[in-house]
C-alpha cells in the first residue's frame, strides 16, 4: 500500500482523489488475490470445493489488508475535498501507513509475549521491510 501511495503521488501530484482511488483499487486487488490464493490452497488441501461460509471466513481473515488502507485513503480523500493540501494529504497518508505497520508489529509482539528489545526488533523489521519495498518501487519506476 505504501509503495502504491508513493507511486501514485509521483503520477498524480495535484490529485489526491486520483491517488486515493489508486490506493483503494490496488488494495482491493491485493485482497482479492490473497482470498483467491488462500481459498485455492484450502480447496486443494481438503480435496473439495469450499463452501460459501468457508470462503467468507477466508475473506474476513484477509480483511486486514482492506482495513490497513482505510486511514490513508480517508486522508487522501480529505485532501481531495480541500481539508488538506495534496502534499499534506500524501504525507499524512504515508505516515498513517507507517503507523499501521508499527501497530501491527506491536500487536504481534504482544501476542507472542516478546520483551522490549524483541518488540523493537520486530517493529523495526516490519517498518524497514516496508520502506525497502517502497525504495525498490521507486528504483524500478525510475
Amino acid at each position: 500500500m505504501l509503495a502504491t501511495l508513493i507511486g501514485g503521488a509521483k503520477a498524480y501530484r495535484h490529485g489526491a482523489g486520483h491517488i486515493a482511488l489508486l490506493v483503494l483499487v490496488t488494495t482491493v486487488v491485493f485482497w482479492l488475490a490473497h482470498v483467491y490464493a488462500d481459498a485455492l490452497a484450502d480447496s486443494i488441501r481438503k480435496g473439495q470445493r469450499l463452501s460459501w461460509a468457508e470462503l467468507g471466513e477466508i475473506a474476513g481473515r484477509e480483511a486486514s489488508i482492506i482495513e490497513a488502507a482505510f486511514m490513508p485513503v480517508l486522508l487522501l480523500a480529505l485532501g481531495r475535498i480541500g481539508v488538506f493540501s495534496v502534499h499534506t494529504a500524501i504525507w499524512l497518508a504515508f505516515g498513517a501507513g507507517l503507523v499501521v505497520l508499527i501497530g501491527e508489529g506491536l500487536v504481534f509482539a504482544r501476542m507472542e509475549r516478546l520483551g522490549t528489545l524483541a518488540t523493537i526488533a520486530i517493529v523495526a523489521a516490519d517498518v524497514g521491510l516496508a520502506l525497502a519495498l517502497v525504495a525498490l518501487k521507486l528504483w524500478v519506476s525510475h
